[in-house]
This record gives structure tokens, C-alpha cells and sequence, in this order.
């Protein structure tokens, strides 16, 4: 029994970090997209 909560317990630290790497990611995507959206508009100002 002892091992099928070790088990458990690494398939919800590993999901855990999976979603917060995901997470992380998104952010930097969204973080990018509004840097370019910037970049753009001052382009068109131009």
C-alpha cells in the first residue's frame, strides 16, 4: 500500500509541475504577443 501512494503522490507532483510549466509558458507567449502588437502599432504610427 505504501507504494501506491508514492506512486500517486509522484503522478500528482509530476502533473502539478507539467501544468505549471504550461502555465509559465503561456504567459511568456502572451507577454511576447503584446510586445509585438506594440511593436506593430508603432509601426503603423510611423
Amino acid at each position: 500500500m505504501t507504494y501506491l501512494f508514492a506512486a500517486y503522490t509522484a503522478v500528482w507532483v509530476v502533473l502539478f509541475g507539467y501544468v505549471f510549466s504550461i502555465s509559465r509558458r503561456q504567459q511568456k507567449f502572451h507577454e511576447e504577443v503584446a510586445r509585438l502588437q506594440e511593436l506593430i502599432n508603432s509601426q503603423k504610427r510611423s
